[in-house]
């Protein structure tokens, strides 16, 4: 009868040493970015992280969160291990290429007096 206790409680985690039951298996959640689009705003912007299960879940949890005020209009969330960032110690590197296109930079053009908020 305890064997049938101990393994409903502690599943098959194994025996009981000392009187306590081992530690279950590390089941962490995802880790997951949330992005809030204001009404303001037209772009979604990086408010913070938060662990969920799935992206579902996740979107409730950055409402309940992140938009406490109604201030967003739009969520999205990206699980963590899905963004690929580039090192910014090879920053030189992967934007050299840009230098030799001065024609993209906006010193060739002569803008109208009229314009003021470009």
């Amino acid at each position: 009868m305890l064997t049938l206790i101990r393994k409903y409680f502690y599943g098959d985690y194994g025996e009981i040493e000392n009187g306590a039951p081992p530690a279950p298996p590390s089941r962490e959640w995802p880790l997951w970015e949330v992005f809030i689009r204001s009404k303001q705003g037209l772009d979604h912007k990086h408010v913070g992280s938060l662990h969920a299960t799935d992206a579902a879940m996740a979107i409730e949890n950055a409402r309940d969160v992140y938009t406490r005020r109604m201030e967003g209009v739009s969520i999205w969330v990206v699980e963590s291990r899905h963004i690929h960032a580039s090192n910014p110690d090879e920053a030189e590197a992967l934007y050299d290429p840009a230098n030799d296109k001065i024609y993209r930079h906006p010193t060739f053009y002569q803008l109208p007096d009229e314009l003021k908020y470009m």
